[in-house]
C-alpha cells in the first residue's frame, strides 16, 4: 500500500530521499497551479520553497484537518514573503488591497490561450490576491468554504463571505477586461462552471 502524505512527510524529515521524490511527484503539478497565474518565472523555486517549508515545519501538519489543506496555507505563505519581499516596503503589503496587477504589473500567465480564457485569468490577476487565492483554491482545487478558512486561517463566515465578495469582484473585472479588449462575443453564462473548465490550463 502507498505511503500517505504525511508518512511521506514524516519520513522526508527522517532522511528519506525517496520520501522527497515521491511527495514531489504528487504535488508539483498542483503547486504550479497554485503560482502559475499569479507569479512569473520563479515557479520551480517556489515549489521548492513550499515543499522544504512543509518539511521544516511538519509537526503542524497534526493540527489540521488533511494535508493538502497544509500544503496550501503554506503556499500561501511563501507566496505572501515572495511579493512582501519584492515590495519597495516589503512589510506593508496588503494582500488584501493588492490584486497581481498592483504587484506585478505587467505579468501574464505565460499559457496559451484563446482570447474568453485569457479574459478569465487577466480578471482573476485584477481582484485582490487573497480573494484570487480564495476562488482559485475553490474552483481548481475543489475546496469548500470551511477548507479555505483552514487555509487561509480565517473564521469560516469570514471565507464564506470572502468568496461571495471575491465571485462579486471578479464579474466586475470580467467586464473591465471584456471592454479593454474588445470583446464582443458571447460569454459562457455559468461563471462557476467556466472557471473551474479551466482547471487544466492553469497548471499547464
Amino acid at each position: 500500500m502507498s505511503p500517505t502524505d504525511i508518512e511521506l512527510l514524516h519520513a522526508w524529515g527522517e532522511g528519506d530521499r525517496r520520501a522527497v521524490n515521491l511527495l514531489f511527484r504528487r504535488y508539483f503539478a498542483t503547486l504550479v497551479r497554485f503560482f502559475r497565474n499569479k507569479v512569473s518565472g520563479d515557479l520551480d523555486d517556489l515549489v521548492q520553497q513550499t515543499l522544504l517549508a512543509c518539511v521544516e515545519g511538519r509537526e503542524r501538519v497534526a493540527r489540521v484537518s488533511s494535508f493538502r489543506h497544509y500544503l496550501f496555507g503554506i503556499a500561501y505563505r511563501v507566496l505572501a514573503n515572495y511579493y512582501r519581499k519584492r515590495g519597495r516596503e516589503p512589510l506593508q503589503v496588503d494582500l488584501g488591497d493588492s490584486s497581481i496587477q498592483d504587484l506585478a504589473p505587467g505579468i501574464s500567465s505565460a499559457i496559451s490561450l484563446r482570447q474568453e480564457q485569457q479574459l478569465l485569468f487577466d480578471a482573476l490577476r485584477r481582484i485582490p490576491l487573497h480573494s484570487q487565492v480564495a476562488l482559485e483554491l475553490y474552483y481548481w482545487e475543489g475546496l469548500t468554504s470551511a477548507a479555505i478558512a483552514e487555509v487561509l486561517e480565517i473564521p469560516h463566515g469570514t471565507a464564506q463571505t470572502r468568496l461571495r465578495r471575491a465571485r462579486e469582484l471578479l464579474v466586475q473585472a470580467i467586464e473591465v477586461c471584456r471592454r479593454e479588449a474588445n470583446i464582443t462575443a458571447e460569454l459562457p453564462p455559468d461563471l462557476d462552471a467556466w472557471a473551474a473548465s479551466l482547471r487544466d490550463l492553469a497548471g499547464s
